[in-house]
């Protein structure tokens, strides 16, 4: 066990540990060796799991002390127990107040005196307070606090050893390494395994192979209470349920470190980015949450990134915490629509956000619901789409298969949310070599949104050019070459999309035979297309050349008003004013 080591100018200090790293066996371990080392020094023990045990810790020390009530009626023992420790004849003592956890009892609530009203301060006393609690810990004794780690992999063995009963099982090392990583070096968790492999006689790999099984078998394993000798008579022993008394401490102190404890239950236990966790303001109450969080050991963040790392078990007892307390499903419905709406979107931009979020999001999706959401299928169409921008395609089709599926019988025939999915769904049908699909697909998008939307309308273009590369893909060219001129045509100059839709139907006249038209369509983009360039790039007088170049061109070949030989003069006149 991690040992205690204390400086004489020091009168106060506090052990800081998560229930189950054993804190007050550390505590009792200490007071053991100062009892061994200084036979002359008194010690003390106060609980204060409630002002109660407080009190009748201060009756027995009265009681042993003889310290006598002058007024029986009158006297607080709690006052007189005080005011001995607090003078020359109490001598040398160690007080340890074990439990500090509850800022109400330790500082009281207004008129009332809390426990530390009433303890003993003197240059011959030492009080060591033991705490779940960073923040108490810190209010109890400033600076002097010692955080208590998990044991060490010797330590570990050592008192997984002392509590087995049959030692011999120890002899396979790399199975009870295997255990005890898996229950995190954590003091009390390696008491229970020891205390269940004793009663039902089961050795560590088969304790080990259900603590890798099913949540239910986990659940079970550390919710089982068990004899410790070491712990008070009336209290708990059992993992999870220790972790639920931190729990409900944190409930009652702080409730968005509570919030931010259920969101994370709800997500992966590992490598959680900050960046997905719901924002509060102000940031500095942010803060304050996540610092609290840690304080009680619950979450660790990693040095130099702002990820942070739960025990696979806190995170287990933290599903069980927040489902007896009747708040899982609304819990598990704000994750969802939490992570469904900061998801990125899938570009390259957002590839390594998306990748950090993924893990957490693909769990969430998994999960049951009692009421199934949208949001849990917008944020399969948007795993889907990050997939397929990772070059995932097979995954992507099962992604947004699902999500479709779901929107289908969900939503109405011209609902955005389904039109969109049926046409990223089509993309990706498409890419994995499934084209009649495809198609399907996309000409229910296209009759829909040819009965809702105008004809120019980026939607309703949108889905007419990937229904028209469906076609070609297809080998029905001239289907594709008739609703690419359709969609050519609508195109505005300068959209984003015409560019793209101007080289598939360049692509579609030369596989139906009608090469001329594809290369004077593709004369006509790549000249436009380069003097766009000339342009951005500053080249004003190479601009000016190349149009005056195709403008005498299409002055010989072309009527008049055409429509492509006064655009051709519109850009000239527009580079002659460029160049002055």
């Amino acid at each position: 066990m991690q040992k205690l080591f204390v400086t004489k100018e020091c009168q106060k200090m506090a052990l800081v540990g998560l229930g189950g790293i054993g804190k007050t066996q550390v505590a009792l371990e200490f007071a053991y060796s100062v009892k061994r080392r200084q036979l002359e020094t008194s010690i003390f023990w106060m609980p204060v799991l409630s002002l109660e045990s407080f009190e009748q810790a201060c009756a027995e020390i009265a009681r042993i002390l003889r310290i006598r009530r002058v007024e029986e009626e009158q006297e607080d023992v709690k006052e007189l127990v005080r005011q001995h420790l607090s003078s020359r004849a109490a001598g040398k003592w160690l007080l340890i107040v074990d439990n500090a956890d509850n800022m109400d009892i330790l500082f009281g609530i207004q008129p009332s005196k809390g426990v530390v009203d009433y303890l003993p301060e003197s240059e011959d006393g030492l009080t060591v307070f033991t705490t779940r609690h960073q923040e108490v810990a810190e209010s109890l004794v400033r600076s002097d606090v010692l955080e208590l780690e998990n044991l060490g992999e010797q330590e570990a063995v050592e008192f997984l050893e002392k509590s087995l009963v049959r030692k011999t099982m120890l002899r396979n090392n790399v199975i009870t390494t295997d255990l005890l990583i898996e229950l995190d070096y954590l003091a009390l968790a390696i008491a229970q395994a020891a205390a269940y492999i004793n009663t039902n006689k089961t050795s560590i790999s088969e304790y080990l192979w259900l603590l890798k099984n099913t949540d239910e078998d986990v659940v079970s394993l550390i919710s089982r209470e068990f004899r410790d000798n070491t712990r008070y008579k009336d209290s708990t022993n059992a993992v999870a349920t220790t972790w639920v008394v931190s729990f409900k401490q944190i409930q009652e102190h702080d409730a968005v470190a509570t919030d931010l404890l259920a969101f994370m239950s709800c997500i992966e236990w590992k490598a959680i980015p900050r960046s997905i966790l719901p924002t509060v303001q102000p940031e500095e109450r942010m803060m304050r949450a996540i610092s609290t969080i840690c304080s009680y050991s619950f979450a660790v963040k990693r040095d130099g990134e702002d990820v942070y790392d739960i025990h696979r078990l806190v995170h287990l007892a933290t599903r069980i915490w927040i489902n007896r307390d009747g708040r899982g499903a609304e819990t598990r419905k704000r994750a969802i629509q939490h992570v469904a709406k900061v998801f990125p979107s899938g570009d390259y931009a957002s590839l390594e956000k998306w990748r950090e979020f993924l893990p957490h999001a693909v769990r969430l999706s998994k999960v049951e619901q009692e009421e199934d959401l949208i949001e849990k299928y917008r944020l399969f169409s948007k795993i889907g789409q990050c997939l397929r921008v990772d070059g995932r395609i097979r995954e992507t089709v099962t992604w947004l298969e699902e999500s479709h599926r779901w929107q289908k019988s969900n939503l109405p025939e011209s609902d955005p949310d389904r039109l969109l999915s049926q046409h990223q769904l089509a993309g990706a049908y498409q890419a994995n070599g499934q084209v009649k699909e495809a198609i399907e697909l996309l000409e229910h998008v296209v009759a829909v949104k040819e009965k809702e939307l105008a004809k120019n309308h980026p939607d309703r273009l949108a889905s007419q050019h990937e229904l028209a590369r469906a076609y070609h893909a297809d080998g029905q060219v001239k289907k594709a070459v008739e609703l690419l001129e359709r969609v050519v045509a609508e195109l505005a100059e300068n959209h984003p999309n015409q560019l793209a839709s101007q080289h598939e139907l360049v692509g579609a006249y030369h596989a139906n035979g009608q090469v001329k038209k594809a290369v004077e369509l593709l004369e006509d983009v790549v000249t436009h297309e380069l003097v766009r360039a000339y342009h951005a790039d500053g080249q004003v007088k190479k601009a000016v050349e190349l149009l005056e170049y195709v403008v005498a061109v299409e002055e010989k070949e072309l009527v008049e008003n055409h429509f492509d030989r006064l655009a051709s003069q519109h850009e000239l006149a527009r580079a002659y004013y460029a160049d002055g």
